[in-house]
């Protein structure tokens, strides 16, 4: 069976889309500072796909031959929105720098990892303390001795 016109037309443009659209577009080459630091480059891609396309009968038949009509288009379209940098030092750990200055909720989802940390060590230390605070009132107490 005989591959129909409209195959074609899509393969083109999903080929097209192919070429335009990888993983290099959405997480950049990465760029490393003197220092250690590692900055990769991350964007936001969309693209769009349409085809279409229609037989028709022809309005008059030659004998002995075999008409078809065909017609048809296809197109996509891409996008491509610079997002912000992962930025990957030795000395401050893995940060998400967007580059939208309003980006209020990026910074507090980035900032997650830090506090949870602090307040680990927050509560370590108050069990500690509480713990040597018992230990101190078992020493003192009148049932103790």
């Amino acid at each position: 069976m005989s591959e129909h016109p409209i195959q074609g037309l899509m393969k083109t443009a999903m080929a097209s889309i192919k070429d335009m659209v990888d993983v290099n577009t959405i997480v950049g080459d990465a760029v490393e500072t003197p220092d250690g630091t590692v900055i990769i480059p991350i964007s936001r891609v969309t693209f769009g796909f349409a085809a279409g396309g229609g037989d028709y009968e022809p309005e008059e038949t030659v004998a002995d031959q075999v008409s078809h009509s065909f017609g048809g288009g296809s197109g996509a379209g891409v996008s491509v929105k610079p997002v912000g940098f992962l930025v990957c030092s030795p000395t401050n750990g893995v940060r998400f720098m967007p580059v939208e200055g309003n980006a209020v909720y990026d910074r507090l989802i980035d900032l997650v990892p830090q506090t949870l940390a602090k307040i680990q060590e927050m509560m370590k230390h108050k069990d500690h303390d509480s713990m040597d605070e018992l230990a101190e009132t078992a020493e003192t107490s009148p049932l103790h001795s």
